[in-house]
């Protein structure tokens, strides 16, 4: 589980990280105000950014990962470095070469963010020590959110692991003895149920998600890459048609129940999500904060 904003404590002193497009990047404002004081941090990244060692990084690190970025204006910015009349901003680097792997936001976590690649590039010039402890408080936070994960992964696999058993055994006893299906094709029926819930909760079979993403089916499905909201769901749906194969329900109408209760569940665990998603990072945050002071 990773949040979109998090605190780390380096040296005591609170450093905001930012999730975006999936990427870690590190608050270098609340860095710079670590080693000078709040007033003068702007002045530190400006500094920073007029060395022209530092342009060359930050150009190499664009053109390895931004297709968008125009290395002409990078390389005007890179004739002029060095130069007493130089001056350079971070928005000024952003708008002539299109770069993206430092941005600027406003708001109570704001400041200037860079990728993490280049903020510990900024921490070595500020302070190689500093940098050290940088670089262990993110490993630990990195390792926090992977076994987030791993214990989500867990999750998911328990939920469609166990109440899959108790839908196949439904069908195993009520659906397969009574339509004399050939030995070599009592697969069949299994695959039919497991899309009766596909398509009642994610809109399509099996099949046609194979067929959409290849790459992906060859080592995977579908289930594998759906949220823990949507398990949750198929396993109370694996239930409750176990359960209606038992009464003798035809599949039609099976799945128009099952599609009812999957459309009704969603919206209830999409809506308690959002407004998990809109407090637990503030709370978070501010334990973090807390911490510190």
């Amino acid at each position: 589980m990773a949040y979109k904003n998090r605190v780390i404590k380096v040296q005591n002193i609170p450093i905001t990280i930012s999730l975006t497009d999936e990427e870690d990047y590190i608050c270098i404002t609340d860095m710079a105000a670590a080693k000078s004081n709040n007033s003068r941090a702007a002045d530190v990244i400006k500094n920073w950014l007029r060395n022209r060692n530092t342009l060359e990084f930050l150009g190499t690190w664009e053109q390895i990962y931004n297709p968008n970025f125009k290395v002409v204006e990078f390389d005007h910015f890179k004739k002029e470095a060095g130069l007493h009349t130089f001056t350079m901003s971070v928005g000024d680097w952003i708008e002539k070469t299109e770069a993206i792997g430092i941005f600027s936001k406003k708001g109570r976590y704001g400041g200037t963010f860079a990728h993490k690649d280049i903020a510990f590039e900024f921490a070595s010039a500020i302070s190689p020590v500093f940098k050290l402890y940088l670089i262990k408080e993110f490993q630990r936070l990195k390792t926090q959110e992977n076994n987030l994960k791993k214990i989500e992964w867990d999750a998911k696999r328990f939920l469609t692991k166990n109440n899959y058993l108790i839908q196949t055994d439904a069908v195993k006893n009520y659906i397969i003895p009574n339509c004399n299906y050939q030995e070599n094709l009592q697969w069949l029926p299994y695959a039919e149920e497991a899309d009766v819930l596909n398509v009642a909760l994610f809109g399509f079979t099996a099949k046609a998600w194979r067929d959409a993403n290849p790459e992906l089916a060859k080592n995977s499905n579908v289930r594998d890459y759906a949220t823990i909201n949507e398990l949750t769901v198929l396993s109370n749906l694996e239930t409750h048609n176990a359960h209606m194969i038992r009464e003798g329900k035809e599949k039609a109408e099976r799945f128009e129940i099952l599609k009812d209760i999957a459309e009704y569940q969603m919206r209830v665990l999409d809506a308690a999500e959002t407004i998990n998603k809109q407090t637990l990072p503030k709370m978070l945050n501010k334990m973090s904060v807390e911490k510190v002071f």
